[in-house]
């Protein structure tokens, strides 16, 4: 083999990877761009295209339809491939777990809920959705290249620990990444684990699985970053409250800012009422209890009830009670609360966007320029630059974004990760 054809077949394989995930996030959507945004030849680019055809990531049409009144031919369109591979994506928050598969693209192909209280063991509910994403990958016989966990917890790196579990009753500390990729491998739904095929150079090779967690809020930043609303940001800020709790992340640069350790961005102990509730922090008036459903609940004046309920109950009580004087006397409390958190963060973070989820975007939806307001009133950035501030775009974005660790493996390097 001449040394330029080899160089050829290295740029090509090189360029998979980078192929791949332009694809997956829809920034190639034809193979015309595809050769722009790699900066390689035609021929190369439909090299590349092929081989991720062939690994079953992507369909390549080469004879689409033009545009009425276009010239010339039509370049070939790219997409993912909707009967692939697939990942499993697993959530555990206050009131359950839910499970899900997830092709390239983001796309939700299956879920199965589990709703129930969460036991003080995680190994149990770890192994209960686990067992749920089994029972989804055996209805579609589609192939599981890996395996990624969304915890309501900062996740310490390189250990994997779920390091506060606030709403949980898990030992600070819990294991929580080591006892997912144990039930996974005991499921046996990767290559090379017990009860499934083994595969050289695949994500069960004795390297180990690709079985990943992470903190659920990041997660959901990772997957509006690259499928949802965050898409074209450069620096990203996503703060949402779920069942209890607030939390944050942030993008930089089309990567997840996690800190040293994996402990940024705790943006629900900023303290915007320092006369205000004790925090499990041990500060007081913390955004984590001062602007989530229960402290939105409470200021309307209603019973809290069972506590699996809050975030329905809230974003129920914006949408069909709004009218109510005390149910919008407490949006408007949340909303000089939350507005007064985000200020600071756009002040130290300077984001071009912000990005709003769980029962943030109701409040968003009910009063949209009174939050914009606050932000722009209360921060140095806000007054002298508009920042966007959007719901965020994506149901389960959790579990998309812990899809997309799963995927990474591949993402980086498609023919290593699958062929063999």
């Amino acid at each position: 083999m001449t040394p330029s054809r080899t160089t050829r077949l290295e740029r090509g394989r090189n360029a998979l990877g980078p192929a791949l995930e332009l694809v997956h996030t829809g920034r190639a959507p034809t193979r015309a761009v595809l050769t722009a945004e790699l900066g390689v030849t035609r021929a190369t680019a439909g090299a590349v295209a092929a081989e991720l055809e062939a690994l079953g990531l992507i369909t390549v049409d080469s004879r689409p339809g033009g545009a009425a009144g276009a010239q010339g031919r039509p370049s070939h369109r790219l997409a993912v491939d909707a009967g692939g591979p697939v990942v499993l994506a697993a959530q555990v928050h206050a009131d359950g777990f839910r499970a899900a598969l997830v092709g390239l693209g983001g796309r939700i192909v299956a879920t199965a809920p589990g709703c129930q209280d969460v036991p003080a063991d995680p190994g149990h509910v770890l192994a209960a959705v686990v067992e749920a994403g089994a029972g989804l990958l055996a209805e579609s016989g589609r192939r599981c290249v890996g395996a990624g966990l969304a915890v309501p917890s900062a996740v310490a790196e390189p250990e994997g620990t779920a390091l506060n579990p606030l709403h949980l009753a898990w030992p600070v500390g819990a294991p929580v990444r080591e006892l997912f990729r144990e039930a996974v491998r005991d499921a046996g739904i990767l290559p090379g684990t017990p009860g499934s095929p083994s595969a050289p150079g695949s994500p069960g090779a004795p390297g180990g699985p690709a079985v990943f967690a992470g903190n659920d809020v990041n997660l959901a930043a990772l997957a509006e970053h690259r499928h949802g609303a965050g898409r074209g940001a450069r620096d990203l800020l996503v703060v949402a409250t779920g069942h209890r709790g607030v939390g944050g992340a942030l993008v930089l640069d089309g990567r997840l800012h996690t800190g040293s350790s994996g402990l940024a961005l705790e943006v629900g102990h900023l303290t915007v009422n320092p006369d205000g509730r004790p925090c499990h922090c041990g500060n007081r008036g913390c955004l984590d209890v001062e602007a989530d459903p229960l402290a939105f609940v409470t200021a309307a004046g209603r019973d809290p009830g069972p506590e699996v309920s809050l975030l329905q109950r809230s974003r129920d009580l914006l949408r069909t009670e709004y009218g109510d004087p005390a149910v919008r006397s407490a949006a408007h409390l949340l909303v000089a609360r939350l507005g007064l958190g985000l200020a600071g963060l756009v002040n130290i973070l300077n984001p071009d966007r912000i990005v709003l989820g769980g029962l943030y975007q109701d409040l968003l939806k009910a009063d949209p320029e009174r939050l914009r307001a606050v932000v722009a009133e209360r921060s140095l950035w806000g007054r002298s630059g508009s920042v966007p501030v959007l719901e965020c775009a994506l149901d389960h974005n959790s579990l998309v974004g812990a899809a997309e660790l799963a995927w990474q493996p591949v993402l980086d390097d498609p023919l290593g990760t699958l062929a063999g």
